[in-house]
This record gives C-alpha cells, sequence and structure tokens, in this order.
C-alpha cells in the first residue's frame, strides 16, 4: 500500500513538472548567455532580484523590477519590444513573470537560461 502512495506522489510531481515546463516553453524562450547578450540592445532587460541583490551585482544596462511587483509594474514594460527576463538561477520567479506577461499579452519574452550566476557577459557590481 505504501509504495502504491509512493508512486502516487512521484506520479503526481512529475505531472506537475512536466505541466510547469510546457506552460513556460509555451510563454517564453530560454536562450544561452550568446542569444541573450544580442537581443540586451533591442529588448528591455529586466532583473527580477530584490533591490539589495541588485544593486550588489546585476547585468549591466538591466532594469530592477522584482517579481513581487511585476503586476503592479506592467505599465513600465513595452509591448512592442522583446523582454528579457533574468534571476540568479533560472527558478521559480522567472518562470512566473514569463506566464504573468504572456497571458498581459506580451509576445517576445526570452529567459536566460543560466541567469546571473551563469552570465558570462558584462555585470556591474559594487
Amino acid at each position: 500500500m505504501l509504495n502504491w502512495i509512493l508512486l502516487a506522489i512521484i506520479v503526481g510531481m512529475l505531472g506537475w513538472m512536466g505541466f510547469n515546463y510546457v506552460r513556460v516553453r509555451r510563454a517564453a524562450k530560454v536562450v544561452d548567455n550568446a542569444e541573450f547578450g544580442d537581443m540586451i540592445r533591442q529588448g528591455q532587460l529586466i532583473d527580477l532580484r530584490d533591490p539589495a541583490d541588485f544593486r550588489h551585482k546585476h547585468i549591466l544596462g538591466a532594469r530592477n523590477i522584482p517579481s513581487q511587483q511585476l503586476k503592479t509594474s506592467l505599465g513600465a514594460i513595452r509591448k512592442d519590444k522583446a523582454v528579457l527576463l533574468y534571476e540568479n538561477s533560472r527558478g521559480q520567479r522567472v518562470m512566473n513573470a514569463a506566464i504573468l506577461l504572456k497571458k498581459q499579452g506580451y509576445q517576445n519574452i526570452y529567459i536566460l537560461s543560466t541567469g546571473l550566476d551563469g552570465w558570462k557577459g558584462k555585470v556591474k557590481s559594487e
């Protein structure tokens, strides 16, 4: 009996992870360092981390819109330009942000695959 419960939990978790993966893939394109770097000049680079983390270090040219304030800051993000999102790693914040933006009508949404932790380009730091 315990084995069946454990199996049901594992299947449920895998199903949830698959569902989230599909949602994010429909909302945004995950890109590597090189492609992300090429798009920075034409797009809107948004750092979803907390202001303290942003002040400490961020990708050069990024704007800080913490993920918890994104919904109230949509007016500051243009729909006619690509939106480039990142956080420390490619975690839950960036996925939720991409899904929210897609629901609000944004079309060209890109996520840095490695997050700031794996970024090889220019940064500004304290």
